[in-house]
């Protein structure tokens, strides 16, 4: 385990070239061929170096037959008395991709044997076959190989997660998802599914002291709650499992249902009224004082700016009244893929804002003030006109700007920005801080909707009055989930997964 996990047929760009050429020069064989056939087509081609690499790169792609990358396994064999790691990884990604678990056994034998070690790229995918297979046991010795030289991906603990739940061991299941989360690693959607598919206790198991399926209950449970707090949504799939789930507690009357939320934020189907995207007084002062201490004045801040400039910044704030709307400029401006359209996009915003705010503060770096295709002098003499500006050194991140003239403003301001800000969780203490943190943030984050033109009205998102995220009162459940693949990253689930409980 002490090779450099490689990007499986997408490492060599020096050899790109000559793969198009040859995948535009023959098509592969539809047969497995004689180690005479294989030299004949090689010399065709034009005896190239690579040629067993670039044409198994060739078979995997077309999704040729299996046997037909055998045979050429065979015929380098032949030639050369042995087969390179590399020819060997690429065939066991053609055998893992397209289900040939029994081939991946002989492989795994043979890179045992030839080679000291096995790069993780080799290691996922010897778990993901193994997990497909009653020797699913065996990939766990290569994940634990894989830890003692870097952090296994969350696909590595949900291929295992899966096969420990398909095979009724759901306390190895559980193990492998409590350290994937201790690891900072984020659950794939499938992982999930697998979890929610669950392990039915047997009479048997109840005797060895398995998982009862009231602990397995609480677990899940306790799935629902980080999503909740991570801000995280299941996919349509994954929502179905879960209705489903409910749906078979023993003893417990769950009705599911698919629902929308109404404008005034209650559910549509019972009617439930959801959780407001408001933050409480107290809410919004710890996490404005959270923010400030570990964001603002965090270790981390000074990386991007001096303590010199925000020190100017915090008092050019106290000098102003409280701002309405807080700008990211560049970002805003950037909304415009014509760079020589850049100031008059942040014009355009600025001027549709000040309809509505009297307070407004715009950020922006100090090239913006220098005069170029991107940035017109006569619209950056105007925006300063119309509202307060800050323009920091070019260097600069903005965001610890935005956040402290926004949280300073007080709870009705509102900040412009497409950034998601994700970066900041890290910065936060624990997951209440950043639940408030995302929630103050759905409720705060105005977001244009379509193109942004000169001299057109800009439209922007409305931000509802109830928060999108998963939400209990004990009797009830509401699941926002994504039934759509093409919801922008700052936009929200419209559906939601009502379940209610019949006492």
């Amino acid at each position: 385990m002490k090779r450099k996990a490689p990007a499986v047929f997408e490492e060599e760009e020096q050899h790109e070239e000559e793969q198009k050429r040859m995948t535009g020069k023959c098509q592969p064989p539809e047969r497995p061929l004689l180690p005479a056939e294989w030299k004949d087509l090689r010399e065709s081609l034009g005896n190239q170096e690579r040629f067993d690499i670039q044409m198994m790169n060739t078979l995997f792609r077309c999704g040729s037959e299996l046997n037909i990358a055998k045979s050429l396994l065979t015929f380098v064999a032949m030639e050369k008395g042995t087969l390179s790691y590399e020819l060997l990884l690429r065939y066991l990604t053609l055998c893992v991709k397209s289900g040939h678990d029994d081939e991946v056994y002989d492989i795994y034998k043979i890179m045992r044997g030839s080679f000291p070690s096995l790069d993780t790229g080799a290691s996922s995918l010897f778990i993901k076959s193994f997990s497909r297979t009653a020797r699913w046991r065996e990939a766990l010795e290569i994940l634990k190989e894989i830890k003692q030289v870097l952090t296994p991906s969350p696909r590595n603990y949900g291929d295992i997660i899966a096969a420990a739940i398909h095979h009724k061991d759901a306390t190895t299941a559980w193990a492998l998802y409590d350290e994937l989360i201790e690891k900072g690693l984020s659950p794939h959607q499938e992982t999930w599914d697998a979890l929610f598919t669950g392990v039915k206790e047997s009479e048997r198991e109840k005797e060895m002291g398995a998982m009862t399926e009231s602990e397995q209950h609480e677990r899940l449970l306790g799935v629902l709650v980080y999503m909740r707090n991570n801000q995280l949504y299941p996919q349509q799939k994954v929502a179905n499992t879960i209705k489903s789930w409910f749906e078979s507690l023993d003893g417990q009357k769950w009705t599911a249902a698919w629902s929308t939320a109404t404008p005034k934020g209650a559910c549509g189907c019972c009617g439930s009224e959801l959780e407001s995207i408001q933050l409480s007084a107290e809410e919004y002062q710890e996490l404005k004082d959270r923010v400030m201490n570990d964001v603002i004045q965090g270790r981390d801040v000074f990386n991007k700016t001096t303590p010199e400039e925000l020190e100017s910044f915090k008092a050019f704030v106290k000098r102003k009244p409280a701002f309405d709307v807080v700008v990211d400029g560049l970002n805003v401006a950037r909304i415009n893929p014509d760079k020589t359209k850049q100031s008059e996009t942040l014009l355009t915003v600025v001027l549709e804002l000040e309809r509505q705010a009297p307070n407004i503060l715009v950020l922006g770096r100090k090239h913006m003030l220098r005069p170029s295709k991107s940035w017109d002098r006569r619209n950056m003499n105007l925006i300063q006109q119309k509202v307060h500006c800050f323009f920091t050194e070019n260097i600069s991140e903005d965001d610890p700007f935005l956040l402290y003239a926004t949280l300073h403003s007080g709870n009705h301001c509102l900040f412009v920005s497409r950034d998601l800000m994700r970066d900041h969780k890290a910065c936060l203490p624990d997951d209440v801080t950043r639940r408030l943190f995302f929630k103050w943030q759905r409720g705060h984050q105005l977001v244009m909707a379509g193109n942004v033109a000169a001299g057109r009205r800009v439209k922007f998102l409305s931000i509802p009055c109830f928060d999108t995220i998963v939400q209990t009162t004990g009797d009830t459940w509401h699941l926002p989930y994504d039934d759509t693949g093409d919801r922008s990253t700052y936009e929200v689930p419209q559906r939601w997964l009502c379940l209610t409980k019949k006492n």
